[in-house]
């Protein structure tokens, strides 16, 4: 099983992207459970950008897992 398979299976805060959205070459999970700071100087290129729709439901996630409403 792989690892985005894995994550999958975690529930309504981790939401797969569909295949091959914003750039993405592999089988991703955006995980609402696992925030992460970054630097943006760190940030070298943009990969792409995810839809209205799956950005929607990323924040959907979001609100999940921190329990907000």
């Amino acid at each position: 099983m792989s690892a985005s398979a894995a994550q999958s299976g975690r529930g309504p805060t981790a939401v797969p992207p569909p295949k091959g959205a914003a750039g993405l070459e592999k089988d991703s999970v955006s995980l609402g459970h696992q925030i992460t700071t970054l630097d943006r100087t760190k940030l070298t290129k943009r990969l792409g950008t995810l839809s209205d729709l799956h950005l929607s439901e990323v924040g959907e996630g979001l609100k999940i897992a921190r329990d907000l409403t």
